[in-house]
């Protein structure tokens, strides 16, 4: 049962199970009908019903009391499995789940979800994809976007890694939109693949009429069987349901709370724009690695334990003691304007440094570049040890130091291998034409 807390001991106290028909009865008024489960992070206070008129409706618990009048079964759905042959003029696609499903279920007479992400999922409710691949469903984790964690982004990768290995001609990982940039980064730097991995997801849910989530899984798999063998983010290229835009998974980064076309390419163009069930690559003096028959390869390694400091006015060295103190193994500092801080937190950077703890410096401004060469804070702090981020997103640059730290602690080799283009996170030369407007 789904039901904790408050909710839970109410409904223990008179011996009631999802299913049960009770009459629950609060300031006069009664409410029959069958117990419905909840989401599990839903409130503790109330409980749902479905009516015999066939609504569900929300009942506060507080002040109310319960009775059982029938004993019944947790509803359940039993679906047939869908023979579908496979085509073998179509490539194969695999699908992984990350964080819940892309296509749940949902029994209207008894109120119950189907979770499992599986292919038949996939398929009854997006049964036009299978004009464009044979598809196969996989859930690897189902988590919200916003508990994503770096083992997570291990496991992941091998789940990934496994589905190249079993003959996928393309990969595409459904995720939740708050940290999609943070895994699509990570999974730059862990997987070397020979054939695309396209993140997906939805600002807007599959039930509501303005959801961007089957043409976003769509133009994913239009992406898919592409030649362009790096981690992309798929998402709304626009508002409107026109077209996607196909992002480097280093270089991208979630813009607007609400908005469909929130994702956008920071300091460089997104590499393709995907409508209609064609590429067009959008800049021609973008390189990216194209599809090989070469084997999937990991470097899989990570250190987890690296803060992400903003600076901001007022600033005190003791945060940074703080998680030197704490064990922390790298810092990155996202500085004000090209890479800065207050002048009275140097000291204790240069005790980072000093112990062997590299702290990388990337600015807040997103767009353009970290020079510390041009004013006296950092050229102090380039004498204290930090690292440039270059052009890096921030997030971009905390996600890389996790993963270098899993390969070298030695501080010389930390510094050269995050100002080393790895995957595409850094550039030498930008363009203004490339600014957010």
């Amino acid at each position: 049962m789904s039901y904790k807390g408050d909710s839970g001991v109410f409904l223990e106290s008179a011996s009631i199970s999802i299913g049960d028909r009770v009459k629950i009865i609060k300031k006069d008024i009664s409410y029959e009908g069958m117990l419905l489960d909840r989401a599990e992070d839903a409130d503790d206070k109330h409980v749902v019903l479905k009516l015999n008129n066939g609504y569900n409706i929300g009942l506060d618990i507080r002040g109310a009391d319960i009775e059982l009048i029938e004993k019944g079964e947790k509803p359940k759905i039993e679906l047939e499995h869908l023979n579908i042959e496979k085509d073998p003029e179509k490539h194969d696609i695999s699908i992984i789940s990350t964080g819940g499903t892309v296509a749940s279920i949902i029994d209207y007479k008894t109120g119950a979800v189907h979770p499992a992400f599986t292919a038949d999922d996939l398929l009854r409710a997006n049964p036009e994809l299978l004009e464009h691949a044979n598809i196969k469903g996989k859930a690897v984790l189902n988590i919200l976007s916003e508990n994503m964690k770096p083992e997570y982004w291990i496991k992941s990768a091998r789940s990934i890694a496994d589905e190249i290995n079993d003959g996928a001609y393309g990969v595409v990982v459904a995720h939740g939109t708050d940290t999609m940039h943070y895994t699509s980064a990570a999974l730059s730097f862990i997987m070397d693949t020979p054939v695309p991995i396209v993140l997906t997801g939805a600002q807007r849910s599959s039930d509501r009429p303005s959801s961007d989530a089957y043409l976003n899984l769509l133009n994913s798999i239009t992406a898919a069987k592409s030649d362009i063998s790096e981690v992309m983010i798929c998402m709304h290229g626009t508002e409107n349901d026109s077209y996607s835009n196909l992002h480097r998974g280093t270089k991208v980064r979630k813009m607007h709370t609400s908005r469909r076309d929130t994702f956008r390419s920071i300091n460089t163009s997104p590499i393709a724009k995907v409508h209609n069930g064609n590429i067009q690559i959008l800049d021609k003096e973008i390189k990216y690695k194209k599809r090989t028959d070469d084997e999937v390869k990991l470097q899989d390694t990570l250190e987890p334990n690296v803060a992400f400091i903003k600076s901001y006015p007022g600033i005190s060295g003791e945060l940074i003691d703080y998680h030197i103190d704490k064990g922390y193994k790298g810092i990155v500092l996202e500085g004000t304007g090209l890479g800065h801080c207050p002048e009275d937190i140097i000291p204790s950077i240069q005790r980072a440094t000093d112990e062997k703890i590299p702290v990388v410096m990337a600015s807040q401004c997103l767009y353009g570049k970290v020079n510390m060469h041009v004013y006296s804070t950092g050229r102090k702090l380039i004498s204290a040890g930090v690292i440039s981020a270059g052009d890096m997103l921030p997030e971009t640059a905390f996600v890389k130091l996790i993963w270098t730290l899993g390969q070298t602690d030695k501080l010389n080799e930390v510094q050269n291998i995050m100002q080393t283009n790895m995957a595409g996170e850094i550039q030498d030369k930008l363009s203004l034409k490339y600014f957010l407007i």
